[in-house]
């Protein structure tokens, strides 16, 4: 393991570590209770902020600091199945939610308030026993079950509902074309050794990806695995516009 993915690694471990104590600021629920009042929550802000920094980073959020990321490689020590499909399903998921703040914020006569640690107890979230028992259901019922189930990181396929706001803000990125992190490649060095498919955390056929040169991939959260797996060194980090 390089030493990249060393830092990669401890640092969506620590995110995960301190999940029960963040767990409120990524909240799908709580956004909707403080939409109603027309308070912007801590919820609304860290979504807000995935958005834009995905105009310049892409996933890179799921990719190095998302505590759900923390447990879903954890498991791969146990499950290391590929995800193959489901992508689609998360939007399924992330539309009529989306529909529904706006519809409470408006009820509620737009927002008028901003209180970053709304229902958090001196800026914890879980402190009491019935929070305690939602995330755990939260925790094993959409993040857990779904990693043996269905394979490596399957909440980031199939439910998670943060991804579309990086995914719509990389998109943006895309039509504008200004500069960003993104994943280069010199397809010609590649040795077809398939470690890139291999090692790939979100299971994306990386090794066709550098053969066509086209790196940018809805589901890619450049964590830089496929870079530090291979030998030849054919894709690389960069920091500049598409070609």
């Amino acid at each position: 393991m390089t030493k990249r993915q060393k830092i990669r690694k401890g640092l969506i471990l620590v995110s995960f570590f301190l999940f029960p104590a963040i767990f409120y600021y990524f909240s799908p629920v709580i956004i909707l209770v403080a939409s109603s009042k027309g308070i912007i929550n801590g919820s609304f802000i860290v979504f807000a902020s995935m958005f834009l920094i995905a105009m310049l980073f892409g996933r890179g959020f799921c990719g190095w600091l998302c505590p759900a990321a923390g447990c879903q490689e954890a498991i791969f020590i146990a499950r290391d199945k590929k995800v193959t499909r489901g992508d689609a399903i998360k939007w399924i998921i992330w539309v009529p939610w989306i529909i529904a703040i706006i519809i409470l914020a408006v009820r509620a006569g737009g927002y008028h308030s901003v209180d970053f640690f709304y229902l958090t107890t001196y800026g914890l979230s879980v402190t009491t026993l019935q929070a305690l028992i939602t995330y755990f259901m939260v925790l094993f019922l959409l993040i857990v079950i779904p990693a043996f189930v269905f394979g490596k990181r399957a909440f980031c396929h199939h439910l998670c509902w943060m991804a579309p706001f990086m995914i719509i803000g990389r998109r943006i990125r895309n039509i504008f074309n200004w500069a960003s992190l993104q994943l280069k490649v010199t397809p010609e060095v590649c040795k077809l050794c398939n470690l890139c498919d291999k090692h790939c955390p979100m299971s994306l056929q990386v090794q066709k990806m550098v053969q066509n040169n086209k790196m940018e991939n809805a589901e890619c959260i450049l964590c830089g695995t496929c870079l530090d797996v291979c030998k030849e060194k054919a894709i690389r980090f960069d920091w500049g516009k598409r070609k």
